[in-house]
């Protein structure tokens, strides 16, 4: 089954950098378009970025500019750099494929927290 895994969260300093990993198994990997979402405590769960078969990108407004994400399909890994981070990017970050037909699978979440 599709197995998504984070890794890479931690703590880090306002203005600092850190990268995130998703190691993917159960599909296909290259078939299929990746994310990265985050979920602050008490918020909703929200788009961050998505990356396609190919390499088209979007990202939401708040990290446009500060994040990069990327994939390796012959590591079956998506990233997600993060740059200048702000603790307003304080939250849980999950990896998700998106399978079609409105499904999505999901990783576990890795804790990313931006604090002086």
């Amino acid at each position: 089954q599709v197995r998504l895994v984070e890794s890479g969260g931690g703590l880090v300093q306002p203005g600092g950098s850190l990268t995130l990993s998703c190691a993917a198994s159960g599909i296909i990997f290259s078939a299929y378009e990746m994310g990265w979402y985050r979920q602050a405590p008490g918020k909703q769960r929200e788009l961050v970025a998505t990356i396609n078969t190919g390499i088209s990108t979007n990202y939401a407004a708040s990290v446009k500019g500060r994040f990069t994400i990327s994939r390796d399909n012959a590591k079956n890994t998506v990233y997600l750099q993060m740059n200048s981070l702000k603790p307003d990017d304080t939250a849980v970050y999950f990896c998700s494929a998106n399978l079609g037909d409105f499904v999505r699978s999901w990783g576990q979440g890795t804790q990313v927290t931006v604090s002086s």
